[in-house]
């Protein structure tokens, strides 16, 4: 599993993520299908060798971390995981679960991994 160091140097992962995919999304596009909104055109899954790459924080116990999953119809891949600097667990980590990246740490983990905005 990469660390963020790590994972900002693997320019084709970092291409490959859906900063606007969070965990709920994901989980209707490949587990339950037919439960979203095909007509959008947002997100169009066509066959098992559809995936998407996002960001989920988990906030299950401390140290919360926040990873980067793969997911398609068959798994979810950990790819990356480190922990959620301490002045955002407040703000999304107020109750237990595994959450959508809030703005401030959208654009928190852009600037650390040097993406475009």
């Amino acid at each position: 599993m990469l660390s963020l160091a790590e994972l900002k140097k693997e320019n084709d992962i970092l291409n490959e993520i859906n900063w606007d995919l969070g965990p709920e999304e994901a989980v209707k596009l490949y587990l339950e299908w037919g439960n979203t909104d095909w007509g959008s055109g947002k997100y169009v899954i066509r066959s098992k060798s559809d995936y998407s790459t996002y960001f989920v924080v988990n906030c299950w116990r401390k140290p919360f971390y926040i990873y980067l999953i793969r997911r398609n119809s068959e798994e979810a891949a950990e790819l990356a995981r480190f922990e959620l600097p301490a002045q955002f667990e407040k703000d999304i980590c107020e109750l237990k679960g595994v959450y959508a990246l809030e703005d401030d740490v959208k654009a928190w983990l852009k600037k650390e991994l040097d993406v475009e905005r």
